[in-house]
């Protein structure tokens, strides 16, 4: 009889997050395929994911720094952590050590939940919504997603998206190229916008 993840769960067995159950188990010998890679040790993986949200000019505003770290911890069940400005920049009165923003790293087990929730629940939630940009990747492969508002994650309460922020997801990808980590992101499913087709001739 087969076991149910709640019992797995509670006799100290190792939990696997379902999206990495499959990466090991089908998608990562499905990409070494597709991809002509040798070694299987080639294939993309998902290292890790970055929420992040910038604070601006509202670095200082102590409700909307409250309200952003809330999100993070209830969207991601981490505790973020401030980030500060590298380098002093003049045109925007930013110095260095100025906190900039808040972040959490997730790893393992939460980032793969996390992405299945953002893939499956938070994406299909957004307003008019025709799949995110293809072109968001930098030269490593990893790719971004921005939000205008927390409300479209439903770990949320009304009271907690009144003071609205924007935030930024950033998924880092062991890939030699936009192409790979394309390919991997597509096998979790990421809702990639479709190009629009050309007009049949008549």
């Amino acid at each position: 009889m087969a076991t149910s993840t709640k019992a797995k769960t509670t006799d100290n067995t190792a939990y696997v997050a379902r999206l990495k159950d499959l990466y090991k188990s089908t998608y990562a010998v499905e990409l070494q395929k597709e991809l002509e890679l040798a070694n299987p040790h080639q294939v993309p993986r998902l290292e890790k994911i970055v929420v992040n949200i910038g604070l601006g000019r509202a670095k200082d505003d102590k409700k909307i720094i409250e309200t952003a770290k809330n999100t993070l911890r209830k969207i991601t069940a981490q505790e973020p952590i401030e980030t500060f400005a590298k380098n002093s920049i003049a045109g925007f009165k930013l110095r260095e050590g100025n906190k900039i923003g808040i972040k959490v790293t997730l790893r393992g087990n939460q980032m793969y939940e996390f992405a299945d929730r953002v893939i499956n629940i938070v994406l299909p939630r957004l307003r008019d919504f025709h799949g995110v940009k293809a072109g968001a990747f930098d030269k490593s492969g990893n790719y971004s997603i921005g939000l205008n508002d927390q409300s479209v994650f439903p770990e949320l309460t009304f009271e907690e998206t009144t003071t609205v922020h924007g935030l930024q997801i950033t998924f880092v990808v062991t890939a030699t190229d936009a192409e790979q980590s394309r390919a991997l992101l597509t096998k979790f499913g990421m809702p990639f916008e479709k190009s629009k087709d050309k007009k049949e001739s008549i």
